[in-house]
């Protein structure tokens, strides 16, 4: 049944609904203003943050190629002493 209470109730978000309504075209415009800025800030910062870790996986990144280029270059190194070095032959008894 239809009651008292429902028909409160009801109202109620009739009225809710036509005052958001009304106050619409008001209220989006202010938060629009105010949240615009926001969102540029944060995107600006995330903008910055990429550049940023770009750059330092840039460095890291000709960090380990110069490590391997030493590695290599020392195994290289080693590679060619031993080459050098000759191991005396094992005389027959």
């Amino acid at each position: 049944m239809f009651g008292i209470s429902n028909g409160i109730r009801f109202g109620g978000a009739v009225a809710i609904g036509a005052a958001a309504v009304l106050l619409a075209p008001v209220v989006l415009p202010i938060v629009g203003a105010v949240l615009k800025p926001v969102a540029k800030s944060v995107i600006k910062g995330g903008i910055l943050a990429f550049e940023s870790a770009k750059v330092a996986l840039a460095e890291t990144q000709e960090t380990v190629e110069d490590i391997v280029a030493e590695a290599k270059a020392e195994i290289a190194e080693g590679r060619k002493q031993a080459g050098q070095v000759k191991t005396p032959k094992k005389q027959a008894a």
